[in-house]
């Protein structure tokens, strides 16, 4: 029967409906329990598969756009790599358990540049807990694209649009973090152009994260790190953000609650690896921030200055946008990513850095 069930993008709400018809049905049909789960599994599968393959859709959609929004600027290219292999295995003994996981990887390289001599790199690590690299950043990639950036963005275990098995190869903080580093390292081993010494990291919400951890965990090989509005405190995060435990707490990811095993938490968090920082630090965050509460950020601030550390930051008060308020297309959003610019162009030296925000407005948007 499950089978057979039309299901669309709203299918999840029809969950609890399909449910009480089949407790209807069973109670009619004399049905026993064991059949009416097994049918139940069956409809929460097909639920669950139908989303992802509406997802995998709006995916190689949105890839066709990145070439309408930045291809007279940027070669864009998609690459598949491997990472590490899953952080844990549904059967360990299974064909293929333990083997390098194989993602895909965003490549632009601006039209301007080149071959023959070395360019910066930005590894950028996308936001959601189950994002991805999407024309949302098209703006800001064009941006980075006009001061001759290249640009790598992994999409990395747990990114949404390349069906069930990524998404639930989630590892928040955890494999995700070695993810994004493999495409640095990528970059370097495949184009002969950028230059080792000028390679930074930047990334927003979860990508705040990533970039933070990177930051910790290979200090010597980044120049730079930016992490605007990062997920700081996953231990905080689960106590005023209660439906994200569901999510963390899922068989496929962590699989027990913040309650069940802090010290896995712990080990996921940024704010509890501060002591690890070595490389120029600049980070962002919003007073009315609705996602990630600025009180978690000022905890990240607070436990790098208890360490000692030298690093710049800024609390925005009531900026337009929230959350995204960096990220927004509004002038004021503008001005302040030109000072995020200024930041990382004082250690990557980009070959056209701009001189003003004006001119950056323009390069993003065609016109100022």
């Amino acid at each position: 029967m499950a089978k057979s069930i039309l299901i669309n993008k709203n299918s999840r709400w029809l969950l609890p409906a399909l449910v009480c018809m089949f407790v209807i049905s069973s109670i009619a049909t004399g049905q026993d329990n064991r059949e009416l789960m097994e049918q139940l599994q069956e409809v929460k599968a097909a639920v669950l598969n139908d989303d992802h393959t509406y997802d995998e859709i709006l995916k190689k959609i949105d890839d066709v756009l990145w070439f309408d929004r930045v291809g007279d600027v940027a070669y864009i290219d998609k690459v598949y790599i491997c990472g590490p292999p899953r952080w844990k295995e549904k059967n360990p003994t299974a064909m293929g358990a333990g083997n390098p996981l194989k993602l895909w990887t965003y490549v632009f390289i601006p039209k301007t540049i080149d071959p023959d001599k070395k360019y910066p790199l930005l590894v950028f690590a996308h936001s959601g807990v189950h994002g991805n690299i999407s024309t949302y950043y098209s703006h800001i990639i064009r941006e980075m694209m006009a001061q001759e950036y290249v640009v790598v963005a992994m999409e990395y275990r747990g990114s949404i649009g390349y069906g069930r098995g990524t998404y639930e190869n989630i590892d928040y903080g955890g494999r995700e973090v070695e993810d994004v580093h493999e495409s640095r390292n990528y970059m370097l081993e495949n184009y002969s152009f950028i230059d080792k010494d000028r390679i930074g990291i930047i990334g927003w919400s979860h990508g705040g994260t990533i970039s933070l951890m990177n930051l910790f965990r290979y200090p010597d090989d980044y120049k730079v790190g930016f992490a605007g509005v990062p997920v700081s405190d996953l231990i905080a995060r689960m106590g005023y953000t209660r439906n994200y435990e569901r999510l963390f707490s899922a068989d496929y990811h962590i699989g027990k609650t913040v309650s069940e095993d802090v010290q896995e938490y712990r080990r996921r968090s940024p704010v509890w690896h501060a002591a690890e920082l070595k490389t120029p630090l600049l980070i962002h965050t919003n007073t009315i921030d609705e996602d990630v509460n600025v009180l978690e950020v000022e905890s990240m601030i607070n436990a790098l200055k208890a360490e000692g550390k030298q690093f710049e930051y800024k609390i925005f008060e009531d900026i337009p946008g929230g959350h995204s308020f960096d990220r927004m297309d509004h002038r004021e959003a503008t001005d302040i990513r030109f000072s995020i610019y200024k930041f990382l162009g004082k250690y990557l030296r980009p070959n056209k850095p701009f001189r003003s925000a004006s001119e950056m407005r323009k390069a993003g948007y065609r016109f100022n």
